[in-house]
């Protein structure tokens, strides 16, 4: 059998295997080949009087927001947070002549010249179904910079079973085509961050590998190193080739619901107000302002290491969807999931129109479920099923009326029928 010199894979787990003088390499090994080489071999010199171009787009604040609210409904603050954030990140990068502008970086005031500004990576505490992750996909697009998501529930210590850290800088890598430059500027999010809390505050005598010990393997990219990023995935082993990363310019968003955190945020604000009356009915707070007033000290209460708070400055809390938001969800956004559904059944040749009351009937089951704006999928998957599986065998159906009454499963939709070429017409 022949098998690769490099990697010991086989013909049949690979495309290609190329033969030389008593050796042979893989394509895989290829590809790693010339990804090492072009990291290493200085690239061309830029012609005299042309500037590199950079490997992201400056935006402002303002702008971002803007962009922003096309995509995302409410969480105002939030996307202030974010737009203020991401900006000043950018911007540090963009003075960087390794990254951005060398004649920007050379007008700075000589005494900025031993200053460097610190990375602010962002942590996004909100419910489920409230656009944590919407959020950090929209900002990547808007900068136009490699993004990747990854699952903090995934990843373990080195040595367990499970994802190594590694493999978060990884997914971005792979969204970079394996360019290492533009992949140092981009945006990694990692979800359910809340997951991977401290089973307890106590000092435990077993090792907690998916929770405080992926806290602490992550405090080293969070802050910014090179890392050896096995470019096939997995675990590590010592004759594997690796891609070195520096985490330094990358942007880190995490987010999680933090299910639970009001209720040490409220031990921490009653526990300071006694003797003053403030619990009282009058001056009770909503649970939207109670997270509001979220403190290092309380993630660090609910299971997060004090280290990886301090890797997380910038706190941004998202406040729970109202019936109002996810109408305009529904509704109002550049990609709205009625939207969706009406240029699905636009594609058979019929017309999709919700009523004023569906919409709202819609919007409140999306509320009970307790899901934010996942839920609106789903519930328009079920009442949209046998529509979409009988309208295309049928060439009579010009317009389908959807109202309260089918939301709430007591009739079914309204079919509007063509009676000739002329109607046909009309309804288009």
């Amino acid at each position: 059998m022949t098998l690769c010199s490099f990697c010991g894979k086989s013909q049949a787990e690979v495309r290609k295997i190329i033969a030389g003088p008593g050796v042979y390499i893989c394509d895989s090994c290829v590809n790693v080949c010339k990804t090492i080489i072009d990291r290493e071999v200085k690239s061309p010199a830029t012609p005299e009087g042309t500037a590199a171009k950079p490997a992201f787009r400056l935006v402002k604040p303002a702008e971002i927001k803007k962009v922003l609210d096309d995509h995302v409904i409410g969480q105002d603050h939030a996307k202030k947070v974010l737009s203020v954030a991401v900006y000043n990140h950018y911007k540090r990068l963009n003075f960087d002549p390794a990254h951005g502008n060398a004649s920007e970086a050379a007008s700075l005031p000589a005494e900025f010249s031993e200053v460097e500004v610190e990375k602010s990576n962002i942590l996004l505490v909100g419910p489920t179904g409230s656009g944590k992750t919407l959020l950090a996909r929209s900002l990547a697009r808007i900068l136009d910079v490699p993004f990747a998501i990854s699952d903090a529930t995934t990843l373990t210590e080195a040595g367990y079973v499970g994802e190594d850290v590694e493999n978060v800088v990884l997914r971005l890598l792979q969204s970079a085509n394996y360019d290492v430059k533009k992949a140092e500027c981009g945006i990694i999010y990692i979800d359910e961050i809340d997951k991977i809390r401290r089973t307890t505050e106590n000092v435990s005598i077993t090792r907690d590998v998916s929770g405080e010990g992926v806290q602490q393997a992550l405090l080293k990219i969070l802050e910014g190193t090179t890392c050896n990023v096995p470019p096939q995935g997995g675990r590590k082993h010592p004759n594997q080739e690796y891609i070195q990363v520096n985490t330094s310019n990358i942007l880190f968003i995490c987010g999680g619901a933090f299910v639970g955190l009001n209720e040490v945020i409220k031990k921490r604000m009653g526990q300071r107000s006694l003797g003053f009356h403030i619990n009282s009915k009058d001056h009770e707070l909503t649970p939207e302002e109670m997270m509001r007033g979220v403190a290092p000290e309380d993630l660090i209460r609910f299971g997060m290491i004090p280290e990886f708070i301090g890797r997380l400055p910038v706190v941004s809390v998202l406040d729970e969807l109202k019936v109002a938001d996810l109408e305009k969800i529904l509704l109002r956004t550049k990609n709205a999931t009625v939207k969706q559904y009406s240029k699905l059944l636009a594609m058979d040749g019929v017309q999709l129109k919700f009523t004023r009351d569906a919409i709202v009937a819609i919007a409140k089951r999306a509320i009970e479920l307790k899901t934010g704006a996942r839920a609106l999928r789903a519930i328009l998957e079920k009442i949209m099923l046998e529509l979409m599986y009988d309208l295309p065998a049928r060439e009579d159906v010009s317009e389908v009326i959807i109202d309260q009454a089918v939301v709430e499963g007591r009739r079914k939709p309204q079919l509007k029928k063509q009676r000739g070429p002329a109607s046909d017409k009309n309804a288009a």
